[in-house]
Order: structure tokens, then sequence, then C-alpha cells
């Protein structure tokens, strides 16, 4: 089988919406390497975008499943629950930032996570508006696509989104965007259009994912904790990306000095399998009505058993740290390519949530096809590379943070090797 006739036959099968990066075709997977119908090897810097931090069929999540494959695949918690929903619940209520009593649910998706945080919010406060940051991603439902800030590929034909959700420039140093800017931008809406009392929640990534991995600064957290408390807002922390030991901490929140009310998550949790999930503040998650939260396969028995695997790995292996020693190599070895690659405007990224942007040399203009010459050059050589940022100008790197120290040594290599191939093309 070859993956030029997989392609053919996909053209005449699947929706043309569903987008895809490449035509690899995969065959079978192990930790950070894939093989395709081809018997082609390439090594992972995509993850499944950051779902297997802890590796492509980990010994320990594949056990786990098989083991709840032993018992039962689905009851739906609802009807018949089981208490190994009640115990990650239990789990995640004591890891998730926050020194005060906490509340889970468990859903599917990432997007259904931050929809059901959103209807949270409204209910908690009695409030519709919602403010979100100009370049975040929080899924393809509606209410996501509204959250989102980027019209291609995600908002573009799809009619009017949802109303009452406002966006506010995202504080970006390389973009002359300061927190000062956002918080402004919060007060101009305050003054303009949104009566603060109508807001039931502010959204944001730690660090924005499809927006670029660019790092919320401190001062914003800051800020945003101090408005939120004076005006009853419910302050939600969007962690489906950056979860799961990713940043160097189990969840980037962990980065600053205040918590957010509700936290969202998904993607790293079940390690390739679909959970996701919303903690917080008892008072918050709990003024939802017993049958307005959840769905027929939230908290799936097997992604629960794949989710309770993974919080084991990431402690017993210490992936945290992992990730630390590995984004910091990675970094380094941008920061090296600087003086022969001028088109490298910004490396950046907590752990291993790393990213290089580069711009047209000498300039601030964003240089998108350099950056995809750089992902071509690099999966013809068998490394795997995702893109991302507003104008399609960065690289992010999402390796499995259990990759070995050989196959990163070879993916740094060929890395290196794609970077200068796309400047002498």
């Amino acid at each position: 089988m070859q993956n030029s006739e997989i392609a053919e036959r996909r053209k005449t099968a699947i929706a043309r919406g569903v987008g895809m990066q490449t035509q690899i075709y995969v065959d079978r997977a192990e930790n950070s390497e894939v093989w395709d119908v081809e018997g082609n090897r390439y090594i992972d810097f995509a993850a499944g975008i950051a779902v297997v931090n802890t590796g492509h069929r980990h010994p320990r999540v594949m056990a786990a499943v098989k083991a709840q494959l032993d018992s039962f695949t689905h009851t739906c918690h609802q009807v018949l629950p089981y208490e190994n929903y009640i115990r990650l619940a239990e789990r995640l209520n004591a890891l998730v930032p926050g020194d005060f009593d906490k509340r889970t649910l468990f859903v599917t998706t990432g997007a259904e996570a931050v929809e059901n945080a959103v209807k949270i919010a409204r209910v908690a406060t009695g409030r519709n508006a919602v403010i979100a940051f100009g370049g975040a991603f929080h899924g393809r439902t509606f209410m996501g696509m509204a959250l989102t800030g980027k019209v291609q590929p995600y908002k573009a034909g799809f009619g009017a989104m949802m109303p009452d959700v406002f966006h506010v420039p995202f504080p970006i140093g390389l973009h002359g965007i300061s927190t000062d800017d956002a918080m402004a931008g919060i007060q101009k809406l305050f003054k303009a259009d949104l009566d603060p009392a109508r807001v039931a929640c502010i959204i944001l990534e730690p660090v924005q994912g499809e927006g670029g991995f660019y790092p919320a600064p401190p001062e914003l957290m800051r800020a945003l904790r101090a408005l939120c408390d004076d005006h009853g807002i419910v302050l939600i922390a969007d962690e489906v990306q950056t979860g799961f030991a990713r940043t160097g901490k189990l969840f980037a929140m962990e980065h600053y000095d205040v918590a957010p009310d509700l936290t969202c998550m998904a993607k790293g949790l079940g390690g390739g399998l679909p959970i996701a999930a919303v903690t917080g503040k008892a008072s918050i998650v709990d003024a939802a009505n017993p049958g307005g939260l959840g769905g027929t396969y939230g908290g799936n028995p097997l992604g629960i058993a794949a989710a309770h695997a993974v919080l084991d790995v990431i402690a017993d292996e210490d992936l945290c740290a992992r990730a630390n020693a590995l984004g910091s190599r990675l970094r380094q070895h941008l920061e090296s390519l600087r003086d022969r690659v001028p088109e490298i405007a910004d490396i950046r990224g907590p752990g291993f949530m790393v990213a290089v942007e580069f711009n047209l040399p000498g300039t601030h203009t964003p240089d998108p096809d350099f950056t995809n010459r750089v992902k071509l050059e690099a999966q013809k050589r068998g490394l795997i590379l995702l893109t991302c940022g507003v104008y399609g100008n960065v690289v992010r790197f999402l390796a499995p943070i259990t990759i070995p120290d050989e196959v990163f040594s070879e993916a740094i290599g060929i890395l290196e090797d794609s970077v200068l191939a796309a400047r002498a093309a």
C-alpha cells in the first residue's frame, strides 16, 4: 500500500474541511517514532498536537487500557458510575492550581471542556458576556470558534459567531503589544461596549498554542486576576495544550503566582485516548444543576484508565524536569543558528513548549514561505514539524517528553540541516 494511493481514496471519502498537514499515512508508532504504510520512519515532533506527551503507546498507559478493556468499556457514568472516575477527579482536584475546594467534571474533547467552562461561568454569575484574546485558539464548536482569535481557517464561511464574545489584544513583545495595551483594551471595552457587570468570564491560554506559542506575561495574569476579583468575573485557564508537563510544570499556571477559577484540560491527559476535564472552584462549578453538565462519553472508562496511568508516568519518570532539560537543549541549539539564519526573529517557550519565529531578514515582516520550507525540508529528512501563528511564520516543537536522548539528538541534527537547506533554497 502506498501513501499516494490512500491520498487518492481520501479525496472521495473525507470531507474537504478536514485539513491535513501531511500525506503520510501512519502504520505504527512507538514513543517518539512513527512508521508509515510504506515502511518509512519519522521522528514525531508533533505528538498528535501535544497529546502523547508520554509517548506513543507508553507501556504503562497501554497496560492500564488493556486492563480496563477486560472489565468494561462503557456504561455512561451518569447511568452506572465507576470508582476510577471519582478517583481521577480527586487527583485532579489536588493537582490543579488553586488553594480552594475544587470539583471536576469529565468530557471528551478540549472544545467540550471550554464550552462547559463557559456554561459554568454563566450559570455561576448569571451573566452572558465572555472576553477572550486575539490569536487564541479554543476549539471548532460554535462557542469555540467565537472565542478563537483567528479567522482563517477556523471562522471563515461559518456565518455569525456566538453573541456576547469580545476580543482584546494579547501581549506579544515581539509585535509591540504590552500587558498595558491588553489591559487598556479591556478598559476600552468597558467604556465603549461592555458593562463589566455583564461579563461572566475571561478565558486565555497561559501559552497561546495555535496563535504562536506566546507565553502570557506574569504581569498580565496578575492584572487579570485583580480585574476579575474586582468585578466578580470568572477567570478561565485553557490548559488544553499547555497541560501535563509540557511547559516543565504539570500545569502552565504553576509558573504564575495567581490561580484561575476554572481550568480546562484535554490532549495530554489521556496519553492518546480521548478525555477532557474542567476542574475549578467548588462554589462556581456546583452552580450548575444536576443534568446540566456531562455527556454520554464524558469520562469514558478507557480514557479514565489512561489518564491515571499518564499521571503516574509523569510523576514516576519526572517528566516535568525532563521537559525543562529537553527544552533547554532545543533552545540552545536554535540560538546557535542565529548568526547563520537571519530569518530567526525569536526563540521562546517554557519547558518543552518551544517555538521559533521567522521573519524576512532585517524586518518585522512575517515569513510564512520560509517557515513552510523548513517544515517541508524536515519532512523530507524524516522529521515531522508543525507550524502555527496568525501569520503562519512559527514552527512549534511538540515532541513526546519521553523521547530518547539519541533520537532527540538525531532530530536536532535534522532540524539544523532543514533550516539551512531552507535558507539555501
